[in-house]
């Protein structure tokens, strides 16, 4: 296993990160997931950590908690010394019929925090993060919220997801500015398949030295090996019943046409080159795996020890390249004379 640091932190963690949304009974839109019970939660946290994985992610909303309950437990269960492990949660979603049972309000996330505790039986989250965007509460009330979660300690690093740009970079200059915990990772979409992450939120996370967690990084399963231009709705496939997240299927299959020498090459799945190819791009700090087999899991965990040629690399980029956009192309026309050879102006007196 490789290691990173979180973000201009000093803590380490695993490179592949468990997911745990498969696990527990699968309720409302979970149950196109997974409903992995607590045996077999056991035995993939157990391979998991048994692989180098020290990075456990999960989230209150997952199968109304019991995704935690579950995490929580198994830890106990495989006797795993709390230490030993980085455990990440998220608030945001809906708890409870109440109109402040969602949200990132102070009281939801006071109230987020007790029952993440509870069910994960720790009395601490190493990683808090807001599940998504919350468009009524101040980003100033969310991170005086979260700051106070550290400065308890209930909470040792903060972090965000599915933000824009704009407003990460705001909490951003609001914590510098008061003095407040700062976000020090993003979870994202981020895929072969889904590059929209380059545009604006990369840079950013490059420039303020954030962390990049990556959720789906086989877009849904749609990277799975089990999908083709041939094959576009296979039986028991999860995607097949949950189409998420968006995806331009045709920019896939034309990926999925690349992946696939390159896989036979390399003798292993389409799913492993398309996790390699996460990993070779230097603001990955983790990528988030999830299973309901331990033979899923297995493979997964292989991605860490392929390595892509250059030349491989430059044929999956190239394939899955995003359309020029404004303003990007415009800053790249404008900017081509600021690196290399300079063609000086020709009236410009010497």
């Amino acid at each position: 296993m490789e290691y990173k640091t979180l973000g201009n932190t000093g803590l380490l963690v695993s490179r592949l990160c468990l997911g745990t949304m498969t696990m527990g009974p699968g309720t409302g839109i979970y149950e196109h997931i997974g409903n992995v019970g607590q045996t077999d939660a056991d035995q993939l946290i157990k391979s998991s950590f048994d692989a180098g994985i020290n990075f456990f992610d999960t989230a209150d909303v997952y199968s109304a908690g019991e995704s935690e309950r579950t995490l929580g437990q198994a830890f106990k269960n495989l006797n795993i010394a709390r230490k030993d492990v980085v455990i990440a949660t998220k608030v945001y979603s809906r708890m409870g019929p109440g109109r402040n049972d969602v949200g990132a309000s102070r009281k939801h996330i006071m109230d987020g925090i007790e029952a993440s505790l509870k069910n994960l039986q720790t009395d601490h989250i190493d990683l808090y993060q807001i599940h998504a965007n919350d468009i009524l509460t101040p980003t100033e009330e969310i991170l005086r919220s979260l700051d106070d979660l550290v400065r308890s300690g209930k909470v040792r690093y903060i972090g965000c997801s599915n933000w824009q740009a704009w407003k990460i970079a705001k909490a951003l200059g609001i914590s510098s500015s008061k003095n407040l915990a700062r976000f020090d990772s993003l979870q994202a979409y981020y895929s072969i398949a889904g590059r929209d992450l380059e545009r604006e939120i990369i840079p950013l996370l490059e420039e303020e030295k954030m962390g990049l967690m990556v959720w789906s990084p086989l877009a849904g399963g749609l990277l799975s090996g089990k999908f083709s231009r041939e094959n576009q709705n296979p039986e028991n496939s999860r995607r097949s019943g949950f189409d998420f997240p968006i995806v331009d299927k045709e920019r896939a299959w034309n990926i999925l046409d690349v992946i696939a020498p390159i896989a036979k090459a390399h003798n292993c799945s389409p799913a492993r080159v398309a996790l390699a190819w996460l990993l070779s791009k230097k603001v990955v700090t983790t990528i988030v795996i999830g299973a309901k087999r331990n033979e899923q899991l297995q493979d997964n965990l292989a991605a860490i020890d392929l390595q892509l040629s250059e030349a491989e690399i430059k044929q999956l980029d190239e394939v899955s390249t995003l359309p020029p956009e404004y303003p990007g192309w415009m800053i790249d026309t404008q900017g081509a004379d600021r690196l290399g050879e300079v063609n000086l102006w020709e009236g410009r007196s010497s």
